[in-house]
């Protein structure tokens, strides 16, 4: 994105932390429209000031996630707004409660629902519309947490896993396309999401995550796998090795 200041990032999850430092980075490295999609629309002020002072314009559009419905009107009215999506930011996500999960069914599947099935579900029209721009960037946040599911956070873990696995595949059958996907791991981030949580080992910040995601995006060679920190590479590589009797003991 540096070298021209015309392209138009999108920001599915506009209130996501690292969603908009994303954007905010990309901003100011040359984009020349960032378009925030989030629920009460209207209400992203903040996050559009960040946008536009970084050097970008700014637009917003109302998005619901777990409306699988209104996900291609959405991009419809996108790309009638814009003409075509450079980059695709995929920031949306819960990460519910763990031990309500555990005895209600409809709260695991509200979790799994939009951390699975909502984004397999965008992700397939946004793949749709890149390839028929014949290029542009997805970029979607998986988790250490789907690499491995513990016992500790297995409804979100799980969820991750699958999305990790979709994305993996979704990044093969776009190879040759022109359409290039971003699939960034980080371990836990101390942000909204977590907080009142101990943060683990190896954290990162919202900044952390958006700066590897941003030196992803515009290497611009191939799909990408990013871990963050990348210190997570090599633990998981080890860890994925523990007997079944140490891990589910493992903390979240």
């Amino acid at each position: 994105m540096s070298e021209r200041r015309n392209g138009t990032v999108l920001v599915l999850g506009g209130r996501s932390e690292i969603g908009v430092a994303v954007a905010e980075r990309l901003a100011a490295g040359g984009a020349g429209t960032v378009v925030l999609a989030a629920r009460r629309a209207g209400e992203l002020a903040a996050e559009t000031a960040r946008v536009r002072a970084a050097g970008a314009v700014a637009d917003t559009v109302e998005f619901d996630a777990d409306d699988l419905a209104g996900h291609r009107p959405l991009l419809e009215e996108v790309l009638a707004r814009h003409g075509r999506i450079d980059v695709a930011v995929v920031a949306f996500g819960i990460l519910g409660d763990q031990a309500r999960a555990e005895t209600d069914a409809a709260h695991a599947a509200a979790i799994v629902h939009t951390d699975y099935l909502a984004q397999v579900h965008v992700l397939t029209e946004l793949s749709g519309v890149l390839r028929e721009q014949g290029s542009g960037t997805l970029v979607v946040y998986s988790s250490v947490a789907g690499v491995r599911v513990r016992r500790a956070n297995y409804v979100y873990g799980s969820a991750k896993a699958g999305l990790d696995g979709f994305a993996s595949g979704l990044a093969d059958a776009l190879h040759g396309s022109g359409v290039r996907l971003v699939l960034i791991r980080p371990g836990f981030v101390i942000g909204r999401m977590t907080t009142g949580m101990s943060p683990a080992s190896l954290s990162s910040t919202p900044e952390q995550v958006a700066d590897a995601t941003v030196r992803a995006v515009r290497t611009r060679r191939g799909n990408a796998d990013v871990w963050v920190p990348g210190t997570l590479r090599l633990l998981f590589a080890v860890l994925r090795l523990l007997p079944r009797a140490v891990w589910r003991r493992m903390p979240r």
